[in-house]
């Protein structure tokens, strides 16, 4: 089978590599800022990417990356095109940040919608923000195509996918037919290198940009995630020094101090 048309559907997230000096948790606002560094694509997502290129090499086709956000920055998603992806398309709009996974799920469904026919849609396992797992999954079942999800290796068999699925101490080898979406985890490696020069060249490629009126969605359908409670989660430390006159008296206090230790844990 040859010219596949792919979809790789990639999300912006805060850097999940930011030191913690740069992160901020607002409790109030239950909102985690990461300050003075670009946001990035979804480091799954980017693998998701690299699976797509990669069936492109063998098969043929046209890889089509496709992201929904409110302050979605070109100049990072951009790199998905100096990888080497066909098209860009960005859903962009007021109220898109922080939508619960089916929202999200149903804003992909109708640009996909609106793109027309595909054989293959791609996503990451999961995201580096949220890390629900939902998203890809939801948007098969809106799609009413089959999915596979957790899958390292990825093959084209006679108009059918063909994929390794990461399961406990292995994998399962599952069939499924085309038009179909899988959702990539990180065994099938990382994004290839991007090279300073590719990314000057995708300044100049176009890049499509859609509202929510474009894709025929009503902002009252979608959805807020609720959050209860964010916070920093505390670290304490309590240090006890054991003394004796005699390492045999240090050994049977301290064997005493950890039975008690262990009695107040276990009444917890």
């Amino acid at each position: 089978m040859t010219g596949l048309r792919i979809i790789v559907c990639a999300k912006q997230v805060p850097d999940p590599e930011a030191p913690a000096s740069a992160v901020d948790v607002d409790p109030e606002k239950r909102r985690v800022t990461v300050k003075g560094l670009m946001p990035v694509i979804n480091p799954l997502d980017e693998v998701a990417l690299e699976a797509a290129l990669q069936i492109k090499e063998k098969y043929g086709g046209k890889v089509t990356v496709l992201s929904v956000g409110e302050r979605l920055s070109e100049n990072v998603l951009r790199k998905v095109l100096a990888a080497g992806a066909d098209e860009l398309i960005l859903v962009q709009d007021e109220g898109l940040d922080d939508l619960d996974p089916y929202s999200t799920a149903l804003l992909l469904f109708k640009a996909i919608e609106k793109l027309g026919t595909f054989d293959l849609i791609l996503t990451g396992r999961e995201s580096a923000d949220w890390g629900s797992g939902q998203v890809g999954l939801m948007l098969a079942e809106l799609l009413g195509i089959p999915a596979i999800n957790w899958v390292k290796r990825i093959e084209v068999v006679n108009g059918a996918i063909r994929a390794a699925k990461v399961v406990h101490g292995g994998y399962d080898l599952v069939e499924a037919p085309l038009p179909a979406l899988l959702t990539v985890t990180n065994e099938f490696g990382e994004l290839r290198y991007v090279s300073i020069m590719a990314l000057k060249r995708a300044r100049d490629k176009p890049v499509d940009a859609w509202t929510l009126s474009d894709v025929d969605v009503d902002p009252s359908t979608l959805r807020k995630m609720e959050v209860a409670e964010l916070f920093k989660p505390r670290f304490e430390r309590m240090c006890t020094i054991i003394t004796g006159k005699t390492p045999e008296e240090v050994g049977e206090r301290l064997a005493v101090k950890l039975v008690e230790e262990l009695h107040s844990l276990r009444g917890r």
